[in-house]
């Protein structure tokens, strides 16, 4: 069976897709997968060296006139016109679309073809390539039973999946985590993550945050910054009396989740099944653009009762700072908060995307 899966370029689309290629290729290596990638992809120099990749011209179209986005609507006919060389070519039975741009030549190629498609959903609102493909496809899978609202489609033909994460996510030996950071486990434990790509809005105001703490000795921190705010951060917390753990990117996550007792971050879509996956309080500051989707996202765990939310435009290192002594200095909360997620059904996510991906065969 040949499944062909396309994606955008954020890790927020990327991961998702490969955690089900992943999960497929363990549940029959018969199975001949492709991804399709756009050209300016952000993770393809970490893709796996086994795993069969094309790349298409595509490009972000914006609101507006100007060269740029007529660049971007030249490389979307291109794209078009690679994507449809590429489906005869590789003649796949079904085809799986994670959302962006990237997916709808693809998956409408593939409904004029009628090959089965299954589209999949990370956020609460879905996206606009989404919106789009809804109304094309075979099936749509979604994170959040929520989204239901904003399809205008067949409620028979969604199906709620959750949102799939590598494999290597799992919850290991606290003990041993502290151990991978260097870290004291009977510190209170922070994980400040801003995304694939880090938050200069986040790090500034964390860093503030906990420099003007005066116990903060009794805390230690897992920061992920990103590339951009490595050097400035590594520099300023070297002159804080704080155990700390600095990272532009971290692979290994669930040594950082595994050891975290409260975590501060946006809300993308793979943040929050990580969060769900873990079972972690959180300080949530969804991002404020793209159709607001993490705030929507955002608002699904304080619903659960398990985060805190702080609006970006309300984000200050005072804030933040408050946020943060509240919970420490509350572990009945934090452990309510634990409770609620325990209480939470969390299904698993690949398994009933092959489930379902399977079913057209």
């Amino acid at each position: 069976m040949k499944i062909l899966v396309v994606t955008g370029s954020s890790g927020g689309h990327i991961f998702p897709a490969l955690s089900f290629i992943e999960a497929l290729k363990e549940s029959d290596k018969k199975i001949d997968t492709l991804l399709v990638l756009p050209k300016k992809s952000l993770r393809q120099e970490s893709l796996p060296a086994s795993l069969k990749v094309k790349q298409i011209s595509i490009s972000v179209i914006k609101p507006g006139l100007g060269v740029g986005n007529l660049i971007a609507l030249f490389n979307f006919f291109k794209g078009s016109f690679e994507s449809l060389f590429l489906l005869l070519e590789y003649n796949p039975e079904v085809v799986v679309g994670f959302g962006s741009l990237n997916s709808i030549p693809l998956v409408l190629l593939a409904w004029i073809f009628r090959i089965r498609t299954l589209i999949h959903e990370q956020n609460v609102i879905p996206g606009r390539a989404n919106r789009v493909l809804a109304k094309f496809a075979d099936k749509i899978a979604l994170s959040f039973s929520s989204t239901r609202d904003y399809l205008n489609v067949s409620r028979e033909k969604m199906i709620i999946t959750g949102n799939p994460i590598r494999k290597e996510l799992k919850r290991i030996d606290r003990a041993e985590a502290f151990e991978f950071f260097g870290f004291n486990e009977n510190k209170f434990t922070i994980l400040v993550v801003g995304g694939s790509q880090g938050s200069h809005r986040i790090n500034m105001c964390f860093l503030e945050a906990i420099a003007n703490i005066p116990e903060r000795s009794r805390f230690q921190v897992v920061h992920i910054c990103g590339q951009m705010d490595f050097d400035l951060l590594l520099k300023k917390y070297e002159d804080l009396d704080l155990k700390f753990a600095l990272y532009p990117f971290l692979n290994e996550m669930q040594y950082a989740y595994s050891a975290a007792s409260l975590v501060i971050s946006r809300a993308g879509a793979t943040t929050v099944a990580e969060l769900l996956n873990f079972g972690l309080p959180a300080i949530i500051i969804p991002y404020p653009y793209a159709y607001a989707h993490q705030s929507s996202n955002a608002q699904v765990l304080e619903t659960m009762g398990v985060a805190r939310i702080i609006k970006d435009d309300e984000l200050d290192a005072q804030r933040l700072k408050q946020a943060l002594l509240d919970l420490a200095n509350n572990p009945e909360e934090l452990k309510l908060m634990r409770l609620n997620f325990a209480v939470s059904i969390r299904p698993n996510a690949a398994d009933l995307l092959i489930k379902e991906a399977l079913s057209f065969n």
